[in-house]
């Protein structure tokens, strides 16, 4: 049953992917946006399917020092405002 499930999940996958691609910005999407996604999350790949380039920040995560960094900075009280300031070409 796992197994089926599993596969079904795929043929979504591949049947979605088409659609999908077509709205992200020309070069992006497919596999590199799939990659994106399943690196550092949604927020990052749509980011990066609508033409923006990849953060220091989520680079920092695979090696969980972004993760440790955006704690400090949570922790520190930082908004989203402030981030926008920070750096405007991420958002």
């Amino acid at each position: 049953m796992k197994k089926i499930l599993a596969i079904a999940l795929v043929a979504a996958m591949f049947v979605a992917a088409p659609a999908a691609k077509a709205e992200a910005a020309p070069g992006r999407g497919g596999v590199v946006g799939g990659l994106v996604g399943c690196c550092f999350g949604i927020r990052t790949a749509a980011a990066y399917n609508e033409g923006k380039s990849i953060n220091i920040r989520e680079w920092l995560q695979l090696i969980w020092v972004g993760y440790v960094w955006a704690g400090l900075e949570g922790y520190s009280g930082v908004t989203t405002s402030d981030l926008q300031k920070a750096e405007p070409a991420y958002f």
